[in-house]
This record gives structure tokens, C-alpha cells and sequence, in this order.
């Protein structure tokens, strides 16, 4: 079974939630407080996190921003109806996806089941190379592990997933949609700026490789030599 924790300083909503989450065998645990959150996520073994943006002692941005320094675990923000700039905020700061508020249960357990589904089957077929092997960059597909010039490098589940798709086929342009479709395993909605947040993070952290590259109006595509 899957463990969740739930970060929301509404305590009415936790009950429900886990009883409606066990029915898809998740287990959903809770905290009310970001300090106590915290707590939990270093002392047990989570598969994902989901964090409300308005909580007491520091904003759900600032919680995502201090779970990201150390933990890659997958991580859902729910987000006031209408706020696209909390879902911008959310998703640079290192948010895999984001669920607004009021919210269906069956929703957010889907987005958090699409998240752990795309993990697990991150592992490629048997056909396929495990490790690939680019210049000043290596991807190890099995062990989940970047390597920029021989020095690691931490990446969130997303990034590491854009990074995996582009590699696949090194040179292919990519567009928004097909990325939308292929990292969250459903049809692409309006949000296509949530590809543009993630590439630029993912861009960041593999400095100074200069490696994806942005085709005007057509998509993303990695260039780097074998």
C-alpha cells in the first residue's frame, strides 16, 4: 500500500480523506502543523506528499521549498480555484502537479495515483540501456541517478522524468502537449505552462550544460552528444 501524508491545518479534513484514499489502497496520514509535517517525513517512509497552500507557521511554498532541500518525494499542492499564480509558484518551486481547492477526493487521489503509477514504472524494458550516456551527462534509468560532468545531480521525480522522455530520443522536438500527455498519463489541459516551469528548473540544475533546447513555437528537445 502507498503511505501519504497530508499537510492541511483543516483538521475536518483529514477523516474523511484517508477513508476515502484506503479505498484505493492508500494509506493517508495527516498533520494540521508545517513543523509537525516535517517531523513525519524525516522520522518514516512516504510516497508522496500533499501540502495546502494557506497553513500556520510558514505558506505551503515555503514548506515545498524546505522538503525539496531534502527530499525528492513527489509532492501535490492544493491550490485556491482561479489562482494560476499559485500554481506557477508551486510548480518552480518544485510541486510535481497541483489540485485546486474545493476539490473532488476522486481527483486528487487520481493525480497523486499518476504520480506514484508514473514511478513506478519509470524502469524501462529490458531492451532498453539503463544507463545513457551523453557528453558531461550521464542518466542512470535504473537507479534514477543524473550525473552532470561525474558530479550528481538531485532532481524532483518530475524533472528527472522530462529528462528521461527527452533522452529517449535525443535530437526529437518535443512539444508541450506530448509532454503534459506523456508525464501525467492524461489528455493535456490549459496548464501547458507547467512544461515551461519545469524545464527551466530542470535547465538550472544541469548548469553549465546547455543541453535543451527550446524550438520556437514547435516544443523542447535535448541536444547533447553521445
Amino acid at each position: 500500500m502507498s503511505r501519504i501524508l497530508l499537510i492541511d491545518d483543516d483538521e475536518h479534513l483529514a477523516a474523511p480523506l484517508a477513508t476515502y484514499f484506503a479505498r484505493f489502497d492508500c494509506v493517508l496520514d495527516s498533520a494540521t502543523r508545517p513543523s509537525e509535517g516535517l517531523a513525519k517525513l524525516r522520522a518514516e517512509h512516504y510516497d508522496a506528499a500533499i501540502l495546502d497552500v494557506m497553513l500556520p507557521e510558514m505558506d505551503g511554498f515555503a514548506l515545498c521549498r524546505a522538503i525539496r532541500t531534502e527530499s525528492d518525494i513527489p509532492i501535490v499542492m492544493l491550490t485556491a480555484r482561479g489562482e494560476v499564480m499559485d500554481r506557477v509558484v508551486g510548480l518552480e518551486l518544485g510541486a510535481d502537479d497541483y489540485v485546486p481547492k474545493p476539490f473532488e477526493p476522486r481527483e486528487l487521489v487520481a493525480r497523486v495515483q499518476t504520480i506514484l503509477r508514473r514511478q513506478r514504472q519509470a524502469t524501462p524494458p529490458a531492451t532498453t540501456a539503463q544507463r545513457q550516456e551523453f557528453d558531461g551527462l550521464s542518466i542512470d534509468l535504473d537507479r534514477r541517478e543524473v550525473l552532470r560532468h561525474g558530479e550528481r545531480v538531485e532532481l524532483t521525480g518530475t524533472e528527472f522524468e522530462l529528462l528521461a522522455l527527452l533522452a529517449r530520443q535525443p535530437g526529437k522536438v518535443w512539444s508541450r502537449d506530448d509532454i503534459l500527455n506523456q508525464l501525467r498519463g492524461q489528455e493535456a489541459d490549459f496548464y501547458t505552462r507547467a512544461v515551461d516551469i519545469v524545464v527551466s528548473r530542470l535547465r538550472k540544475k544541469l548548469e553549465p550544460l546547455d543541453c535543451i533546447k527550446t524550438l520556437r513555437n514547435a516544443g523542447y528537445a535535448l541536444a547533447v552528444g553521445k
